[in-house]
């Protein structure tokens, strides 16, 4: 996958201070304007620069593949579901490869988005996960989730936060995934994601932490990609069972 365009004019969009604007609304304002990968994604017709993070995750993994069942957690404003529909064939637009299917819920409604079903619905509510194997007519091939916690302006705070809600949509996918399945989440670093991982590398034949191309220099998120779901956990070797 190519960067956000070469051969772009550097100018640097400067905001001015308004009575009413805070510094740090000023300064994102400032950093959206400028950010390369902001202007490709109105150009290119995604809803956020954030489809770019799932493509430089799957150019990396393959784990949207034509014909894959893919649940979006948490997907507005559906960046990453417009990807994952082109790259899994939901439309069957590609004669000759199989046609997937994407399943994206959102606790607020989401616009439409061609090849994907979306549902308004709270992915921790009792029987969330019946009700998505149900739309998706059986197991899923891939959830992923680039959620996060509204900010709370304590790093700390919002790392385990947000780790919180990783290890629940982990959770989700434990129950929703088939065998040989992939899991992908972001998270901040901040080391309470430790536990995480422990938990992952149980259930997943390979767990990596990734930070894409795109992922902002400044920012503490990184991405866990799972693959090689077993729905069965290993069985552990107890004392008596040791040579």
């Amino acid at each position: 996958m190519s960067g956000p365009g070469r051969g772009a004019r550097d100018l640097k969009v400067r905001v001015k201070a308004v009575k009413g604007r805070t510094q740090s609304s000023r300064l994102w304002l400032e950093r959206q304007l400028n950010d390369p990968y902001v202007a490709r994604a109105r150009r290119e017709g995604y809803r956020g620069r954030a489809a770019y993070k799932i493509m430089e995750l799957d150019d990396r993994h393959r784990f949207l593949r034509p014909g894959a069942r893919v649940v979006d957690l948490g997907c507005a404003p559906g960046g990453w579901s417009q990807v994952a529909a082109a790259r899994v064939n939901a439309l069957g637009a590609a004669r000759g490869k199989a046609q997937g299917r994407i399943v994206a819920v959102d606790l607020q409604p989401v616009d439409p988005i061609p090849g994907v079903e979306i549902h308004q619905l709270d992915f921790l509510a009792e029987g969330a996960e019946a009700q998505v194997r149900g739309w998706l007519g059986g197991q899923a091939d891939v959830v992923m989730s680039d959620m996060a916690p509204a900010a709370s302006g304590n790093r700390q705070v919002d790392h385990l936060r947000i780790v919180a809600l990783c290890e629940a949509a982990a959770d989700f996918a434990f129950d929703v995934l088939a065998e040989g399945g992939t899991f992908v989440a972001k998270v901040l670093a901040g080391g309470a994601e430790s536990g995480l991982q422990t938990i992952l590398k149980q259930r997943f034949r390979k767990v990596t932490n990734e930070k894409p191309p795109s992922s902002r220099a400044d920012s503490a998120e990184k991405f866990v990609v799972a693959t090689g779901f077993r729905r069965a956990l290993p069985e552990v070797a107890g004392p008596g069972d040791r040579d």
